[in-house]
């Protein structure tokens, strides 16, 4: 991923800085939809004691301070910073750089070719990151998002003949044995459903990959209702509803994308977010 691929975050970004103390004091909100835990020296500790292979428990309060660094510039859409940042630290790092990684790719790289390569090495990187640290929610959540953004980018025959579709649910599912109230790993698998539902129709759908158009419906709605004040959550549902239903349920989606917009972005990824929920009620 060459440093030309990445195009900057083109919003003022003053808002979204959370230096010093401000990341901690603003962590809750900011993470509502992915549970990420603060990464303060403690919380690293404790991982790399369940976790040698992770690295040195006494580099923690090093990895933590490097760690939070990588995350306020993702906050602040720093992307390329974040997810070189995330990706120097390894397993631990790997979180913050596939998310600032996949975000930026979804909003800002506009040649295909390379947001399909840039979802299928992040895809690689999250799936690393499992091997060692098997029991965090989003190592598997990071590479059920790189690895769906990938079967989105190739031909719905290659994506199921390589299984892709399994292993995604796979891992969204692992994502909420492990954090049931994870409301990106709703949506996401929400969309699962309402993917595969579209593409190959109900009764194969439902039959092969066990996909149902009310499991996705409700799953969506889910992840609204964990966190109300996230765009992404009403951007998905929107999504979903459009999916499954097309012009019949095309009122609901766009009172989702209105919802969406209306909400106050806490971030750059959500400032992305809104901006992109206004473009549809525009279109």
């Amino acid at each position: 991923m060459a440093s030309k691929a990445w195009a900057k975050f083109p919003h003022p970004s003053t808002s979204f800085d959370y230096a010093g103390e401000r990341l901690a004091k603003h962590w809750d909100a900011l993470h509502a939809g992915d549970g990420e835990v603060f990464p303060d020296a403690a919380h690293i500790r404790e991982m790399l004691k369940r976790h040698p292979k992770a690295g040195k428990a006494a580099q923690a309060e090093a990895i933590a301070e490097r760690l939070q660094d990588a995350w306020r510039a993702y906050h602040r859409g720093d992307f390329e910073q974040a997810w070189r940042e995330g990706r120097e630290l390894g397993p631990l790092g790997a979180s913050v750089a596939v998310k600032a990684g996949g975000i930026h790719a979804v909003y800002l790289v506009e040649d295909e070719a390379t947001r399909i390569e840039r979802f299928r090495a992040l895809a690689e990187l999250a799936e690393e990151a499992t091997q060692v640290l098997p029991d965090d929610p989003n190592t598997h959540y990071r590479m059920a998002f790189a690895l769906g953004r990938y079967a989105q980018g190739i031909s719905i025959a290659k994506a199921l003949a390589q299984g892709l579709a399994g292993r995604v649910r796979a891992a969204l599912e692992r994502t909420l044995e492990l954090a049931p109230k994870h409301a990106e790993a709703h949506s996401a698998l929400g969309l699962y459903h309402a993917e595969i539902v579209a593409k190959v129709g109900a009764m194969i759908g439902g039959l092969t990959y066990g996909a149902k158009a009310s499991t996705g419906e409700k799953l969506l709605l889910e992840a609204t209702r964990l966190t109300p004040k996230a765009p992404i959550a009403h951007i998905e549902y929107a999504h979903g509803l459009l999916l499954l239903y097309g012009d019949r349920r095309e009122d609901d989606a766009a009172a989702a994308f209105e919802k969406a917009s209306r909400l106050k972005p806490r971030d750059a990824m959500e400032k992305l977010d809104v901006e992109y929920a206004r473009d549809q009620i525009e279109e």
